[in-house]
């Protein structure tokens, strides 16, 4: 007896879109962080694939869909293409806030993609946010575990809440019958909004003070 195949809901070219360049800039990220550590093209190219399939692999995984870069090479070819990039231009052109604002931005992309394709596959709309959160956050905290930095949850800026404001808003528009496309397209602009003044301000929450 074969077990009856998953297939894929259509998710929308908007949101198509944004997975592809939340892949792209997260595995950027990545490869920025291998780059900061003087690495071989090897560890650039590993560094960008775990960063940017990491946050979705979980994702997939908990919801039960074909995990998406198994399925299909391209996110994996775009990892590899974004390490490629890096690898091949001189480190003078990255700032040093290349990365977080590559990171914002990806961050938004993926939390938003993340929440609609759980949704897609049934998920509840609250679960399918935290799922959002989860294809957000997850591949950042992988890229900054491999190399050697403080992880982001243990820090007090604004990075989880911003990938929650993005998937929350993105499965709250929905259920209250928001198009698609417009309902993607506000969620990721406020979560990276509230990520980009967060860096520029240098805002965070506030920590335990309790004694």
């Amino acid at each position: 007896m074969h077990d009856t195949p998953i297939t894929m809901p259509q998710i929308g070219a908007v949101l198509n879109m944004l997975s592809i360049v939340g892949t792209f800039l997260f595995a950027a990220s990545g490869a920025l962080a291998a780059a900061r550590l003087r690495q071989t093209i090897v560890t650039f190219a590993f560094f960008a694939l775990v960063t940017g399939v990491g946050g979705g692999t979980v994702r997939d995984l908990l919801i039960g869909a074909p995990v998406f870069w198994v399925v299909d090479p391209a996110p994996a070819l775009t990892c590899l293409n974004a390490a490629l990039i890096v690898w091949l231009t001189p480190r003078r052109w990255w700032s040093d806030r290349a990365l977080d604002w590559l990171d914002a931005l990806g961050l938004a992309a993926f939390a938003v993609f993340g929440a609609a394709k759980a949704m897609a596959f049934g998920v509840h709309p609250f679960v399918a946010a935290m799922m959002g959160v989860v294809t957000g956050c997850v591949g950042g905290i992988i890229r900054d575990l491999l190399a050697g930095e403080p992880s982001i949850l243990l820090r007090p800026e604004l990075y989880v809440t911003a990938a929650a404001v993005s998937a929350g808003l993105f499965a709250a528009l929905r259920v209250l019958g928001v198009d698609l496309p417009v309902a993607a397209i506000v969620a990721a602009l406020s979560g990276f909004a509230l990520r980009a003044i967060a860096i520029w301000r240098g805002w965070g929450l506030p920590g335990y003070q309790r004694e």
